[in-house]
């Protein structure tokens, strides 16, 4: 088996901006130096009705894991995805299975935008702008710069995700994107 270390390949990418929010993924997964798939899906409507979208950055089983534990907690509080996710992460801390989970998350409804983490970090960005994973930061300084711009919220998610890909060799241009 491949050492996790050696597994990249993420780029996910949230910008709130006016009335909407988008979360956009790149698709490329990679081992080391090679590209082991280029379209997977790291973006993803979850809760009832699909009102609040998710990207993950880490291991593709781990995100699974939670993304079915978010949406559990959003079943128990309905429509408070701040308290979901916070409640989410004292488990992501506290339980022995969980720990032991590498992944992290961008969430977001219609209302509040949140970074969460294994360390227990339920983190709302400054701005409107948030980015995680391997091109993360190439992504966030782009959208960043756009921000301010005539752009509604998807063209800047797809302008700084075509920058980030140019510069981060484990981000390509196979985006999924899901907006509210």
């Amino acid at each position: 088996m491949a050492d996790p270390q050696q597994w990249h390949g993420t780029t996910i990418l949230t910008v709130r901006k006016g009335s909407s929010v988008v979360i956009a993924g790149d698709g490329q997964v990679s081992l080391g130096q090679t590209v082991i798939k280029a379209n997977a899906r790291k973006v993803r409507p979850i809760g009832t009705g699909g009102q609040v979208i998710a990207g993950f950055a880490g291991a593709t089983a781990d995100a699974m894991t939670l993304f079915e534990r978010l949406e559990g907690k959003l079943e128990k509080y309905p429509s408070q995805l701040a308290r979901a996710c916070v409640d989410l992460a004292k488990d992501w801390r506290t339980d022995r299975y969980l720990r032991r989970l590498e992944a992290m998350m961008l969430v977001a409804d219609r209302t509040v935008t949140l970074v969460l983490t294994g360390t227990g970090d339920v983190l709302e960005p400054e701005g409107g702008v948030a980015a995680i994973g391997s091109g993360g930061n190439y992504a966030l300084a782009a959208a960043r710069a756009l921000i301010d711009s005539d752009m509604d919220a998807e063209a800047i998610a797809r302008k700084a995700m075509a920058i980030a890909a140019e510069i981060c060799v484990y981000t390509n241009t196979n985006l999924t994107i899901e907006k509210l």
